[in-house]
Formats: structure tokens, C-alpha cells, sequence
């Protein structure tokens, strides 16, 4: 009902925390699996025209519940396009990292700790990398997408990496660290194109785009749009991300939160 008169629909629900979800799945599972089924059927049978759905970087090879459901989304709606047939809705998913700032993330715990005088930061691990990006770069990067989706696409963004120690660091630099270990369903790095997706995937300007095998006509629309097929052995990983995020640059951000 919701859906009714709704041209273009952008699905950012989810059940999102790794530590309840490992602990108790059930809320997950109905959230994140059975609610993008809901979406999907919602769309086709009230003739909306896109659908984008917000995925994750722990969609990909994922080892936590959280993320498992998350690719269970993700090939729900890109499954979607088999459902809703030639003329009906056009389903593709946008896949990214850690939001800068978001409610639950590192930054502002980090922040709260500073605030309240503590002595040290806690570390899960001195080699941990995640994937960066703001909530305006998020947002602007949802909406061109929903232009130019063709249905059936993962689109990835070309983004920054930073270490987990590096931001602590521009964040207090003379706090000591206290290292805590790897949090059940937590990854070292995360990635956002496997090896087996690089098969699938062309590589825009300033995005990567995952393509449905089953809609192989998408391909040929972005080699129209100048788009190149990856060669080779590639993954687009936190750690080995050739564009890093900067301390200066991360204080600024943060300082505009």
C-alpha cells in the first residue's frame, strides 16, 4: 500500500548489528531477508519504475550472519528483474562501506570515549582496514546510480581505506591504544568485489559496477556509457585499496559532523 502512486524507491532498512545478529538471528533474518522480499513484491505489483537497494561491504564473502543476509538481499533484488519481466520494475543495489559518522560506527564511540576523559582507546586490532565514505558522498552516489541503473547491477564506489589505528590516532594522538581482539563475525578487512565477481564486473570512472550473468544486454548499455571489463586477477579490498584516507582530511570531516 505504501508503494502505491511511488515511481522510484530507495530501500535503506536493515538490521545491521553484527554482534546481535550473531547472538540472535531470527529479527535479522526478517528484516533483512524476508524484507527485501517484501520490497520486491511491493514494487511489481504497484508499478514502480526503479528500486535500489543499500547493500553492504560485508555482503561479500561474508562470514557473519548480518552480512549472509545482506547477499541474500542482494540477489533478491537482483533476482527481481526475472520477476518483474521486460517492462516492469528495474531492481540494481548499491554496495558500500562504513559511513562516516553514522550512528553505531567507530567515530562517534571513539568521540564519546575523548569526551568523557578516557585514557586509552580500545583496538580490536592494529591491522584492521575499513572502507570510508560520508554520508553526502553516500547519498549523491545512491542518486546517480538511480539514474543511470540499467537493473541487475552491484554498484560499488571508488573510495577511501583507512586503518583502525590511523583513525584513532587523527582522532586523539596522544591516547595510547588497548588492544581487545576481533569481535565475533568480524572481518580484518572488508571487500567489495570478490575474485569471482571481478569476472562479472566493468569498471566506470568512479564506480565499479557488478553485472547480472542472466541480463547480458546490460553489459553492452555500459560500454555505451564508456565502461571497461576488468582483467585479470582483481579485488577490491580495504587493505589493499590503492586510495587512502588522510588524518587531516578525516579531522575535517569529522569537524563538519
Amino acid at each position: 500500500m505504501a508503494m502505491r502512486g511511488v515511481d522510484y524507491v530507495v530501500h535503506a532498512a536493515a538490521m545491521k548489528h553484527v554482534a546481535t545478529a550473531e547472538y540472535n538471528p531470527f529479527e535479522c533474518v526478517k528484516t533483512n531477508i524476508y524484507g527485501a522480499e517484501n520490497v520486491v513484491m511491493g514494487a511489481i505489483r504497484s508499478g514502480v519504475k526503479k528500486v535500489i537497494a543499500l547493500s553492504t561491504d560485508k555482503a561479500t564473502n561474508p562470514i557473519n550472519l548480518y552480512g549472509a543476509t545482506k547477499l541474500a538481499s542482494d540477489k533478491i533484488f537482483v533476482s527481481g528483474n526475472n520477476l518483474s519481466g521486460v517492462s516492469g520494475c528495474n531492481f540494481s543495489v548499491v554496495r558500500y562501506g562504513n559511513v562516516i559518522g553514522s550512528s553505531g560506527s567507530v567515530i562517534p564511540f571513539f568521540q564519546k570515549l575523548i569526551n568523557d576523559g578516557a585514557t586509552e582507546l580500545p583496538i580490536t586490532n592494529e591491522r584492521m582496514t575499513r572502507f570510508w565514505i560520508t554520508l553526502e558522498q553516500g547519498v549523491a552516489f545512491v542518486l546517480s546510480c538511480l539514474e543511470m541503473m540499467q537493473g541487475g547491477e552491484i554498484f560499488v564506489p571508488k573510495i577511501t581505506s583507512m586503518r583502525v589505528t590511523d583513525l584513532a590516532l587523527s582522532m586523539a594522538p596522544d591516547l595510547p591504544h588497548k588492544h581487545v581482539g576481533i569481535r565475533a563475525g568480524e572481518k580484518l578487512h572488508e571487500v567489495m568485489i570478490s575474485e569471482d565477481d571481478a569476472r562479472s564486473t566493468v569498471e566506470l570512472a568512479d564506480r565499479y559496477a557488478i553485472l547480472a550473468p542472466f541480463l547480458e544486454a546490460r553489459y553492452e548499455a555500459y560500454v555505451k556509457m564508456g565502461a571497461s571489463p576488468i582483467v585479470g586477477d582483481f579485488r577490491y579490498a580495504s587493505d589493499t585499496n590503492t586510495d587512502w584516507l588522510e588524518a587531516e582530511e578525516l579531522r575535517r570531516v569529522i569537524a563538519d559532523l
